[in-house]
């Protein structure tokens, strides 16, 4: 990025100029100074101002679908449908398809919880489970291909694994998905808002993202994309009065579900969240994804050559630019408490985060390299305390 629009961006994270160092956006982001004038703008006009604010609201709506289809090159606005969070969107998928006992979802050993209950709740109709094991953190196309069966309907995926970081070829998964006639949903909220999405060139057929992580909005926000040729497939198990062509003809209870995503979104949608939602996706897009991934792979690049140079941390996260994207996940030396060295650290203002008994820093594109070099120093300090 440009100095001048490094700096624009970090004015609008207050928490940078209190010295705080914040490495945790895989887990939840801050609030941009944006996003927190949008939220608050609204409760005030509906505290104080026009009071009933949802024809005005509406537009909000529309647009916050917009700025979506943009991001992950959807094929239009009305592929995408506004969900509460990542597991709200994919229970949409799981629970709407039409199992016969003896289906079988491919998962892995690697995916975060909410990548999985979703599929595991489907045993109690006899689909059955397989599970990859990673390698080092990966799951490759190879594993993908020798672990499909005739009876294989789902491959469920991240596009960045949580904790390795671990960015999947999504392309080439998603080819051979489509080559076997199986579908390929994504849980995408370690990538969208981080790295380029093509949900087209990458023949995703489903692909479901909360958005409190990168995409940096509030809690309560997140989306669901679908094929129009998936959506012909799924059943809802639920529906709600927006789910109609038409939800403001009140009485008219033979009228068809809504032609578009919408017909997932059920009732009255979190306004006050949604409007924070549309500051940080403007944000997003303003920046824009092609500027975003490169200084996301600078400041992961400048991380993981400083921890190489710290005696005894192993890197868990690929090295390679093609295969991470924001996420740096390490190893401490043998004997070393991760939940040790994390306090240490908040107490030196860098927040990181402990999974998996490893130390995982996730920046975002705002940040600068002076962080990352002071990340790795304070990450070297805390381990010789450690020690002494």
């Amino acid at each position: 990025m440009l100095d001048s629009d490094l700096s624009t961006a970090r004015s609008l994270f207050p928490h940078t100029a209190q010295g705080k160092i914040y490495l945790n956006h895989a887990a939840t982001s801050p609030l941009s100074a944006r996003v927190v004038a949008a939220m608050t703008n609204y409760l005030h006009d509906r505290s104080e101002g026009r009071l009933e604010t949802y024809q005005h609201d509406l537009p909000m709506v529309a647009e916050c679908k917009s700025y979506i289809h943009k991001l992950i090159n959807a094929e239009s606005p009305d592929r995408i449908a506004l969900t509460a969070n990542t597991s709200d969107a994919l229970n949409i998928v799981a629970s709407g398809i039409q199992w016969r006992s003896g289906d079988r979802i491919l998962l892995n050993n690697i995916e975060f919880p909410a990548n999985v209950w979703p599929y595991v709740n489907l045993r109690r109709l006899g689909v059955e489970l397989d599970v990859i094991d990673s390698q080092d953190g990966r799951i490759t196309p190879q594993q993908i291909i020798d672990s499909l069966t005739p009876r294989t309907r789902l491959v469920a995926l991240s596009a960045v694994q949580y904790l390795s970081g671990h960015r999947a070829d999504l392309a080439t998964i998603g080819a051979i998905c489509r080559d076997h006639s199986v579908i390929f949903a994504v849980d995408a909220i370690q990538a969208v808002g981080a790295v380029r999405i093509d949900v087209k060139a990458t023949k995703i057929d489903a692909l479901a993202a909360g958005g409190q992580k990168w995409q940096m909005s509030p809690h309560g926000t997140g989306f669901l994309y679908l094929t129009e040729e998936l959506q012909g497939r799924i059943q809802q198990s639920h529906l709600g009065w927006l789910a109609v062509e038409n939800p403001w003809d009140f009485s008219n209870f033979t009228q068809p579900l809504a032609s578009t995503a919408r017909r997932y979104e059920g009732g009255s949608l979190i306004m006050p969240s949604l409007w924070g939602y549309h500051a940080a996706l403007s944000m997003i897009l303003e920046y824009g994804i092609d500027v975003i991934e490169p200084q996301l792979l600078e400041l992961t690049r400048r991380l993981i050559t400083g921890f190489r140079e710290i005696n005894g941390v192993e890197i868990f996260t690929p090295t390679a630019d093609e295969e991470r994207a924001g996420i740096v996940t390490i190893k401490l030396p043998h004997g070393m408490g991760e939940k040790s060295v994390f306090k240490k650290l908040l107490d030196r203002k860098v927040h990181a985060a402990t999974r998996e008994g490893m130390l995982r820093f996730s920046p975002h594109f705002y940040m600068n390299l002076e962080e990352m070099d002071n990340t790795v120093e304070a990450t070297r300090d805390c381990l010789k305390q450690g020690k002494s």
